[in-house]
């Protein structure tokens, strides 16, 4: 059974969630405060953890950034009241996989738990093994290298990279990638698809250390595109 952190501090609010969560077969743990969340986590790790940024001991985002370097591998997603865009973007940086907005509609909250959960799994039919060049990704053991050089990804930063390799040299459009990577019905901003996208791009720079790497380009209007080669200096909008 999926096993599942919520750390809310309201308790109906954690018990209306919880009860949502639970009717979909996912087990619920509950956490009313950032401690006893980052308590529980080391106790047993969950599968994903549904984190309320106003906490009562710490804030939200803090506790995301703690919970990444615990668990790098854990999917976090963020319940916020907090709807400007900025904050989102910051959430994100700090480590969220995702986020949702309150009031929540359960059926997008349930529908959303379970992208995620079925995204920890390989999709049938997709390729164990992609090589591009010094980039590998293993989708069997979920690890992307750089030549010798493991490189460290959060649970979405993989998958967007893995879907990316899957098409590698030819266009995705922001829709599929938001459907294949984080949801099949997406109803919120894709700006998180441009914050991983630029933490892949960081990540996978600091792997190749100066050296040649596959570039993920930028495609105005539709999308972005995983290189094979180095684009041409005019067609490269991978930093712009």
């Amino acid at each position: 059974m999926p096993d599942l952190l919520l750390v809310e501090d309201d308790a109906s609010i954690a018990a209306g969630l919880s009860a949502a969560l639970r009717s979909q077969g996912v087990e619920v743990r509950v956490s009313s405060t950032a401690a006893s969340a980052l308590a529980a986590c080391q106790d047993r790790p969950p599968q994903l953890a549904l984190v309320d940024l106003g906490l009562p001991d710490m804030d939200g985002i803090e506790l995301c950034r703690r919970l990444r370097r615990l668990l790098p591998h854990l999917v976090v997603v963020v319940l916020t009241a907090r709807t400007e865009e900025v904050d989102v973007v910051v959430a994100l940086d700090a480590g969220a996989d995702d986020y949702l907005t309150k009031p929540v509609r359960l059926a997008e909250l349930q529908a959303r738990v379970r992208a995620h959960l079925r995204r920890s799994t390989p999709e049938p039919g997709a390729r164990e093994l992609v090589e591009i060049g010094v980039l590998r990704v293993d989708a069997a053991a979920r690890r992307v290298t750089v030549g010798d050089v493991e490189v460290p990804l959060r649970a979405k930063e993989y998958e967007l990279l893995a879907r990316l390799a899957q098409d590698a040299g030819r266009a995705v459009s922001r829709e599929t990638l938001m459907q294949d990577v984080w949801d099949a019905h997406w109803y919120g901003s894709t700006k998180t698809l441009d914050v991983h996208v630029a933490a892949l791009r960081r990540r996978l720079a600091a792997a190749a250390d100066g050296g040649a790497v596959p570039t993920i380009t930028t495609l105005r209007g539709h999308g972005y595109r995983l290189e094979v080669a180095p684009p041409p200096a005019a067609d490269n909008e991978s930093e712009r």
